[in-house]
């Protein structure tokens, strides 16, 4: 059994580290599309959690909030350096209405279904922290999950069910794909066939320069936490993945936003954080999970059925609100996938869609679960 810091550290690295560069070697790589690195380093650090391999002791569990209170805000800012709002703006009034469609069904679906299924303000928590994922990401659900207190086994359940839903939803809008022309004439809409420019982020030019990169990112971390433990209202948790948020933004505006490495660095932060919550869940009861599922169908659902209406109403394609949904749902990793079965030249789109999901969710994700709270009391 491990007791130690530094050995705990070390071995949450090493299952971080081994799934990571699993998803990115050849012959392994169709395994993630089905169930992403973020989910099987979960669930083989949870596992290693379960076979007692960590001892709990008063070091471990202060190392442990030590790394995950600095590595959150740290990523949030080097996650917010890629996002180019001027860029998004572009896009056009067509795309940036189902974008706005696409966010704001998935918000006003959380809230019904959360209602309708009768859950309890404890679990408002962990479906605010599903919410940020579905607008943004993985790295949204922690930090809204991190806000809200959520604790690492109700975070382990909003993984599944992200797991889950997200695979199908990936393969049913691509299902549609060859739909596109009949979805057309329902909307009343012509098809997107435009072709835009790639994202164009400075950020993947040059050497990476990962020591800079690191210096700014937990310079970043211990201002916000400095400042949001002498913030009240909030709390300081919420206060911090905030201004994190915030200066993130403010850095995508300087010459940091086009040094190249923040994305990697940002990703590995993202594995490693992973990694902890899941060496310190639980999971003694999984009666529940089938429900939370079965919520998160139903939110999918209602999701499509305000799209639809939404395209009818404002005469969106096929092509427009399905990447909007999937840059919400699935992120960088899948939305440019999508847009390229429509046409090779539309990937940037989605990047850009989905790239703005690392702002929206956060936020997002937060007034859910403000919303949710509210409902619950």
């Amino acid at each position: 059994m491990i007791d130690t810091p530094l050995a705990y550290l070390l071995s949450v690295a090493f299952i971080a580290a081994v799934f990571g560069i699993a998803e990115r070697v050849k012959k392994t790589r169709f395994v993630f599309d089905y169930l992403p690195a973020v989910v099987l380093i979960y669930a083989a650090s949870m596992l290693a959690a379960q076979l007692g391999l960590w001892e709990k002791s008063d070091a471990v569990t202060t190392v442990y909030k030590t790394a995950k209170s600095n590595l959150l805000p740290a990523m949030l800012f080097l996650m917010l350096l890629t996002v180019d709002l001027r860029r998004f703006v572009k896009l056009g009034p067509k795309l940036l209405t189902a974008y706005a469609s696409a966010t704001l069904s998935i918000m006003a679906a959380f809230v019904a279904v959360f209602t309708l299924f009768g859950f309890t303000e404890k679990e408002a928590g962990m479906f605010a922290a599903l919410a940020g994922s579905w607008m943004g990401g993985t790295a949204n659900m922690l930090a809204v999950g991190s806000a809200f207190g959520v604790d690492d086994t109700a975070m382990g359940y909003a993984l599944a069910v992200d797991a889950v839903c997200y695979s199908l939803w990936v393969a049913f809008l691509l299902a549609l794909v060859p739909f596109a022309g009949r979805f057309a004439r329902f909307s009343g809409a012509e098809e997107t066939t435009q072709s835009q420019a790639e994202l164009g982020c400075a950020c993947t030019i040059g050497p990476r320069r990962y020591w800079l990169l690191l210096a700014a990112a937990f310079a970043v971390a211990l201002f916000s936490q400095w400042v949001a433990a002498r913030l009240p209202g909030l709390g300081a948790t919420t206060w911090s993945v905030l201004i994190a948020t915030i200066l993130g933004i403010a850095g995508s505006y300087t010459p940091l936003s086009r040094v190249n490495g923040s994305t990697e660095l940002a990703g590995t932060m993202l594995l490693l954080l992973v990694a902890l919550i899941g060496s310190r869940a639980d999971f003694s009861d999984f009666s529940e999970v089938p429900r939370y599922v079965a919520a998160g169908f139903a939110i999918l659902a209602l999701h499509a059925a305000l799209l639809l209406l939404a395209a009818r109403l404002f005469r969106l394609d096929l092509f427009s609100i399905g990447v909007a949904s999937l840059a919400n749902i699935g992120g960088v990793a899948s939305a440019p996938i999508l847009a390229s079965a429509y046409h090779r030249s539309l990937a940037g789109i989605a990047v850009l869609m989905a790239v703005m999901g690392y702002l929206v969710g956060t936020f997002g994700g937060l007034t859910v679960g403000y919303i949710l709270q509210w409902i619950a009391i």
